[in-house]
């Protein structure tokens, strides 16, 4: 029985000129719509790091906010762990996200400080925050939590990032193109972090990229997105790289 189960996922995306204007005659005509999916079915085991693959556009980010209940899919369902999207609540205590573009840090504080305020967020006992906290910065190399966030490195901050998607010890994580604008020794090092999370805590992870040179290392299988659709699926031996170009 699948872990993570996605069945015939579809949204589309109004675009145009501002609301304004859809009131004013003629005004609908500006609007376009655009499809970021169009029926995506997939079937992911507990445990699996599973890639899903594309270029910019092609839905995959559109995926894992429908999978993070921040959209709502237009049709289609989606279990996970037993919940189906309409328990939201439930769901968001059982997942970490972590995306390329992090700005709900706070800058001015420290690294340790802002993961203290979202262990505060997911109601963590304090008792057991600073224990929690030391941990995550020794697993992921973080040597000092306790400078602004602002100095650190693009590098650090995506490991923060991390930090606080474990910080509740959720059993699913969402990485949404995690390495995008990290050197190639800072992006190895951060997938050999994914590589030992999977490993060592059993987490199912779901990881969005269209760096093809991630998917050999990382995936136990993969699904291509082009244009919302689903092109292929399986194990990454078994897909023809030539459907990745």
């Amino acid at each position: 029985m699948s872990f993570i189960t996605i069945e015939n996922i579809s949204k589309t995306f109004v675009t145009g000129r501002r609301l304004r204007h859809f009131f004013l005659p003629g005004g609908s005509k500006k609007l376009t719509r655009v499809t970021a999916l169009e029926n995506v079915s997939l079937a992911i085991g507990q445990g699996e790091c599973f890639g899903l693959i594309g270029p910019n556009g092609a839905g995959k980010t559109t995926l894992l906010k429908i999978l993070a209940t921040l959209v709502l899919p237009d049709a289609g369902s989606v279990t996970m762990d037993g919940l189906n999207l309409q328990q939201d609540r439930e769901i968001r205590k059982r997942i970490g996200l972590v995306t390329s573009e992090e700005r709900s840090f706070y800058w001015r504080l420290t690294g340790r400080q802002n993961l203290e305020f979202f262990a505060a967020l997911h109601h963590l006992s304090p008792r057991n925050v600073s224990q929690k906290i030391q941990e995550l910065c020794g697993n992921l190399e973080i040597e000092n939590p306790d400078r602004p966030f602002q100095e650190y490195s693009t590098g650090l901050k995506q490991r923060f990032a991390l930090a606080r998607a474990l910080l509740h010890d959720p059993p699913i994580l969402l990485l949404d193109e995690p390495t995008k604008g990290l050197d190639r020794l800072s992006a190895e090092k951060f997938r050999q972090m994914i590589q030992r999370v999977v490993r060592e805590r059993r987490k199912t992870v779901i990881y969005a990229t269209h760096f093809i040179q991630e998917i050999s290392s990382l995936f136990d299988n993969v699904a291509h997105l082009r244009r919302g659709r689903l092109v292929a699926k399986g194990p990454w031996s078994q897909i023809s790289k030539e459907a990745f170009c």
